[in-house]
């Protein structure tokens, strides 16, 4: 895996025009930028970093502790199992992705910084750096993958009562509408001046989103991304939550991606369409010359079907997100693959050979893009390893075929910890941790007492 220096000759390469330090510091001087967002990802995708002023940002080295990595959803470290050092990282700016924070007062910019040790080698449990190993599989064969990610998140209204149940905020009518409107315009235009903040700030900071539909929960949307390179996308997903979360806030509302924030509603999914083009002429490998399904193909999709469920703790992070496997809502229960069949867990589109792919349904948006991103075109890679032939397409609803995912996320931490396919794609020290971390989350879990329990179990049992 390439270290700093040949980190800096990748971005230089990409001619974006901030691509050297003077360059950076340039473009921080011409916007009047005060101040720096170094983002890391942790392995939730939540933002870690510090915040630098502009005028030091390239002054010297930046460092954080190596154990942000170990920090449950809740900030807890967890115990040392995973051998975590708490030494320092050296953060390096990835500045292609220099850009404005369009939500705060003061100019301030943000950018991402990939993470190393003090020999130049890049620390493989970073979410952004297993995302780039993965990539250098297909480099190594001369395939580029293309994803195109569908976020799916609820509005809702502000709560200081962790107990109480949410509902859908108040529109711009000053009503609270908590029908099912699927593909509503009126309901979407209810939000119309949230929809065109969150528009506007996705502009200014360059996250090519596509389109915005009302989903079927009250209050529920799903954007869609524009094709392309998936280290790409998963900083736009990522940026993305961050400035639906912040527009949000600005509206006197709240955003959520949890998978099943509300009981007896649709729950939220990140779905993933994935192709895989040829690096030297971007032909689609995924179709035959003759326009027909390649082996290669259905090698892909017997991949996703064989290994996902080693790798269901990176679709289904939490204990909520099993919540979501319901056999209604167009959420799946199984990996059967049919052709425009939404009712699978591997949707193929009806497109033509050039656009062939498939839509991987079985994330929640409660993922860490970087991650499920990794993981689907991990599964799929190992398939095409394998020689793998994937069976016939299912016609008809998938939701008559029986459960077959994991039912509760302890099954899935088992089956990944003990994935050698996991560990080989992956890596074996982000595996270990991410694992260690899931157990972390879980024993948090198991020591809070639910209202459930309190109100049918505490006055009968």
């Amino acid at each position: 895996m390439p270290g700093i220096r040949s980190r800096v000759a990748e971005q230089e390469s990409q001619g974006c025009g901030v691509s050297d330090k003077e360059a950076f510091q340039a473009w921080l001087t011409k916007r009047k930028i005060e101040d720096v967002e170094t983002l890391v990802p942790d392995m939730a995708g939540a933002a870690r970093g510090k915040l630098l002023p502009a005028d030091k940002c390239g002054a010297g080295e930046i460092k954080m502790p190596e154990a942000v990595f170990a920090q449950t959803i809740s900030g807890n470290y967890i115990d040392n199992e995973a051998n975590v050092e708490d030494r320092d990282m050296l953060l390096v700016p990835d500045i292609t992705t220099l850009r404005t924070v369009p939500w705060l007062k003061a100019p301030t910019a943000s950018v991402f910084v990939d993470c190393f040790s003090k020999d130049g080698s890049p620390i493989n449990m970073a979410p952004r750096q297993v995302l780039r190993n993965v990539l250098a599989l297909y480099e190594a064969k001369g395939w580029t993958p293309v994803v195109a990610p569908e976020v799916e998140f609820y509005l809702i209204n502000p709560s200081a009562d962790a107990n109480a149940e949410i509902g859908p905020p108040e529109g711009r009518l000053g009503r609270t509408d908590a029908t099912r409107q699927p593909y509503s315009i009126d309901q979407m235009n209810d939000f119309d001046p949230y929809i065109n903040e969150v528009y506007s700030f996705c502009e200014e900071q360059g996250i090519r989103i596509d389109a915005l539909t009302q989903e079927m929960g009250p209050a529920q949307f799903e954007i869609n991304f524009l094709h392309g390179d998936p280290l790409t996308l998963a900083d736009h997903v990522f940026l993305f939550k961050r400035t639906v979360r912040e527009a949000a806030i600005q509206h006197e509302m709240h955003a959520t991606f949890l998978a099943k924030p509300m009981a007896g509603e649709a729950g939220s999914a990140l779905h993933i369409h994935q192709s895989i083009v040829n690096s030297a002429d971007g032909i689609n490998i995924f179709s035959t010359r003759t326009g027909r399904q390649s082996k290669l193909f259905s090698s892909y999709i017997a991949g996703l079907q064989k290994y996902m469920p080693e790798a269901l703790l990176i679709f289904a992070p939490y204990v909520n997100s099993y919540r979501r496997f319901l056999n209604s809502w167009a959420s799946p229960i199984n990996l059967a693959w049919g052709i425009d069949n939404r009712t699978v867990g591997l949707r193929v589109p009806d497109s033509g050979p050039e656009a062939r792919r498939v839509e991987n349904r079985l994330a929640g948006s409660d993922v860490n893009p970087y991650l499920a991103i990794a993981a689907t075109l991990a599964c799929g890679y190992l398939g095409i390893e394998d020689g793998l032939k994937a069976g016939e397409p299912v016609e008809g609803s998938a939701y008559d075929i029986p459960f077959s995912l994991h039912p509760h996320i302890t099954a899935s931490i088992d089956a990944m910890k003990n994935s050698d396919a996991m560990r080989k794609t992956l890596g074996d020290e982000f595996v270990t941790l991410y694992c260690s971390l899931k157990e972390g989350e879980y024993r948090e879990f198991q020591s809070i007492v639910t209202p459930w329990e309190r109100e049918i179990l505490l006055l009968n049992v």
